[in-house]
């Protein structure tokens, strides 16, 4: 396979399309849509995400250290991308979109209660990077829709179409292929 060489970028695609929310200390709400976020640690659970300090969040992350991730789905995909192209200065983005601010349990930004899972998040540690500052940020409550759980309780994010972003688009998640120790698993004859 012959490769081209392209100049340093991001190029860890697809990921996935996630909506953070905020309240401020006046209890003004806003959602951005952030496009890099990700796993940390298991234990303790941490995320982080990664915020340009001129948008509008940006001021509110630092001044209450907490916020709510809410997953994608199909549904929420147009929601996302208003959100990640208007400004909370300008517009406020819960009633614009019919969306349901719903209370969190540990922390005062609101959760999206169209959202099948919500990451309720305090931050410990900000990192400036260059154009982008990372909050890394221990989940302290996870709220996941009974919608999408089988009569065992196990929970199908699947069910809900979660949508990831790549070079601009946003797309939906493929088959299932595989699962976690399938390949040094023995195959049953």
């Amino acid at each position: 396979m012959e490769k081209e060489i392209w100049k340093p970028g991001n190029m860890l695609y697809p990921l996935p399309v996630v909506m953070v929310s905020v309240t401020d200390r006046q209890g003004r709400h806003n959602i951005i849509t952030v496009a890099w976020v990700g796993t940390v640690c298991t234990n303790p659970p941490m995320v982080s995400i990664s915020v340009r300090p001129e948008r509008y969040s940006y001021g509110i992350l630092q001044e209450t250290g907490e916020f709510v991730i809410s997953l994608t789905t199909r549904r929420l995909a147009w929601a996302a991308d208003y959100c990640g192209v208007k400004s909370g200065r300008d517009v406020d983005k819960f009633k614009e979109l019919s969306l349901t601010p719903s209370a969190a349990s540990r922390v005062a930004a609101p959760l999206i209660a169209e959202s099948p899972v919500n990451l309720e998040c305090q931050v410990g540690q900000v990192l400036p990077l260059g154009s982008h500052h990372m909050f890394l940020a221990e989940v302290v409550a996870v709220h996941a829709d009974r919608e999408y759980m089988d009569e065992k309780g196990k929970f199908h994010l699947e069910w809900a179409e979660p949508v990831m972003y790549s070079h601009g688009e946003y797309l939906l998640c493929g088959e299932k292929i595989g699962k976690f120790g399938y390949s040094v698993c023995r195959s049953k004859r």
